[in-house]
């Protein structure tokens, strides 16, 4: 009894029996062959079912997708001399997948070559949850160069770089209110730029192919890829050249008078081509954000004010053609009018005295225009100003066009039709008076002004012409030539109010505007808009030159003294850089009193 208890555990009533070795062996065994049959079902799923899924990732895993950006079409000038184009550059990128261990390596071989601080550089490098950044856009391809050899000398991977055409402007701040300028994703924001971007943008293509460990494409692996369509190239109707001279002109008068602004358009009188368009203040659209938003707004065309007493012309020019007056008639002026409780009065005070239609423009005489205006019904009166393309977009097509106001004729008061005789109580943008006063200079007929001439290859020659633009008569030959006639004696007539238009040698046809200014933040009139337009030579007219200074702070107001300068220093160059000879004849003299 002692020995059984002291072979069993201790404080057991019974023995315990250990299994043997066969049963063990046999459980193990068991154990083993569940073990391996769920490796080897395994191992037949991947290999067998799902092989082709398995294989399609890691190849998923190794490609790589590169969009191949189009170059972006030229906009060049009437000579083909480029004023936006389209620099190689690449964007420098990264997989942060691969550069995340060596980040901070990577980061300060990059920042001095690629000009970016280390400190931008590594949370890009480090980003989770990523396969792709940019670390630097539009790099020239000698940096790139640079780059690619310190990474390489150091054993470093993970960056790539693609190709990132920048654009730029050649000739900077030159017609930049009109060109406009691009964005980050290379679509236009402003401008032609905008207006033409689906002809300039292009198509972008896509490429395809099978990295390595270090993303470099693996030699003789498949690839796919779609090249990229590049975009049209544009040729304009600007005239680089005048441009800068009219660009030049006008910011040099902003500047002495202190004025707010000024605008200066050159249109061809036959083809109602745009030479030029300039404005001042304006910017460096390679640079455009570092200049105030108001200095890149396009105001030849988008600046609406009242034209003042150049819309005489326009007045004049409707009497004549519909035959309520001709040059000569007699109109006896008084030193005031009284309409609707308002007394209007000319800019010189003065009796009554006797003057002649040529006179009343001439002497720029706002009641003389407002007696002979009130002969014709407003309805008429309307039709005409609407005809010579006021109250509505010039037909130039940018974006952001104003089109000025100009009332239904029918809620005219006598008040408002007065002034509207005389350019006040409506309003136009730069290249609408433009265009309306090369309706006279091109014999009564109205050519719609125009920007583009069209498409051109690569040598620059033109493939696809723009539409020819709209062509209708609004006054007679014989009206237009009467009117013409009539605004010489502005510049070179007996009592010529705008003597510093005159260019010698030849006839110049102009007419002085000087309006009041509304101010949007008090609702009044505040400050005034001094303005000439006219064209050359007078009795074969090529060329109208139109100048607006706005709100002048010193030099006076007066259109003759601040705006008629501008414009013989503009239409003297033009003229000379295309060869216009003078005439030869003389200004007829016309009586403008009786």
């Amino acid at each position: 009894m002692r020995a059984r208890r002291a072979a069993g555990r201790p404080g057991s009533g019974r023995s315990f029996k250990l299994g043997t070795a066969s049963r063990r062996l046999r459980v193990g065994f068991l154990i083993v062959a569940f073990v391996m049959s769920v490796f080897a079902g395994r191992l037949l799923q991947l290999q067998g079912v799902e092989a082709a899924s398995f294989a399609h990732a890691a190849v998923k895993e190794r490609l790589q997708e590169v969009t191949l950006r189009a170059t972006r079409g030229d906009l060049s000038d009437v000579n083909g001399v480029p004023l936006a184009t389209t620099v190689d550059t690449v964007a420098v990128t990264a997989d942060p997948k691969m550069t995340r261990p060596g980040a901070v390596q990577i980061a300060e071989t990059l920042a001095p070559i690629l000009k970016v601080p280390a400190e931008e550089l590594l949370p890009k490098l480090r980003k989770a949850d990523s396969r792709f950044v940019y670390l630097a856009r539009n790099v020239p391809a000698d940096r790139w160069n640079r780059a690619r050899k310190a990474l390489d000398a150091g054993d470093l991977i993970g960056v790539f770089n693609q190709p990132d055409p920048l654009r730029s402007y050649p000739s900077g701040p030159v017609a930049a209110n009109l060109v406009g300028f691009v964005g980050g994703e290379g679509r236009g924001l402003a401008g032609l730029e905008y207006a033409l971007d689906d002809k300039l943008r292009g198509k972008d293509g896509l490429m395809v192919y099978e990295g390595g460990s270090g993303g470099q494409q693996i030699p003789l692996a498949p690839s796919v890829q779609q090249d990229p369509v590049p975009g049209a190239n544009v040729s304009l109707t600007i005239d680089r050249d005048v441009q800068w001279v009219a660009q030049k002109a006008i910011a040099g008068q902003v500047k002495a008078t202190g004025a707010r602004s000024g605008d200066a358009v050159v249109l061809d009188v036959k083809t109602g081509q745009i030479v030029a368009m300039a404005t001042a203040p304006t910017y460096d659209p390679n640079h455009p954000t570092s200049s105030p938003a108001d200095d890149r707004v396009n105001r030849p065309l988008q600046e609406v004010y009242e034209p003042g007493s150049v819309a005489k012309v326009l007045t004049t020019a409707a009497l004549i053609d519909a035959g309520y007056v001709t040059p000569e008639t007699k109109i006896s002026v008084p030193g005031a009018l009284l309409r609707n409780g308002h007394q209007i009065h000319d800019y010189w005070g003065h009796g009554t005295i006797p003057l002649t239609m040529t006179g009343a423009l001439a002497k720029s005489s706002n009641l003389g225009t407002i007696l002979a205006a009130e002969r014709m019904p407003k309805a008429e009166h309307a039709s005409y100003l609407r005809r010579f393309g006021l109250g509505q977009p010039t037909g130039i097509g940018l974006a952001g066009e104003a089109k000025g106001s100009l009332a239904k004729p029918e809620s005219w008061s006598d008040l408002q039709r007065a002034t509207v005789a005389f350019g006040q109580g409506m309003s136009v943008n730069a290249v609408q008076m433009a265009s309306a006063i090369g309706t006279v200079a091109n014999g009564g007929v109205r050519v719609e002004p125009n920007l583009v001439r069209g498409r051109v290859d690569e040598e620059g020659q033109l493939r696809r012409p723009a539409p020819a633009p709209k062509r209708s008569r609004v006054i007679s030959e014989a009206t237009a030539s009467s009117v013409a006639a009539m605004m010489e004696q502005v510049v070179d007539g007996e009592e010529a109010l705008a003597t510093k238009a005159q260019i010698p040698g030849y006839r110049v046809a102009g007419k002085t505007g000087t309006s009041q200014r509304v101010d949007a933040a008090c609702g009044c009139y505040r400050g005034y808009t001094a303005s000439f337009a006219g064209f050359a030579p007078a009795d074969q007219p090529r060329y109208v030159v139109y100048v607006v200074v706005q709100d002048p702070k010193r030099g006076g107001n007066s259109g003759s003294g601040l705006a008629a300068p501008v414009f013989r220093d503009i239409m003297a160059f033009t003229l000379q850089k295309y060869g216009v000879p003078p005439t030869g004849t003389t200004t007829p003299a016309m009586p403008l009193t009786w």
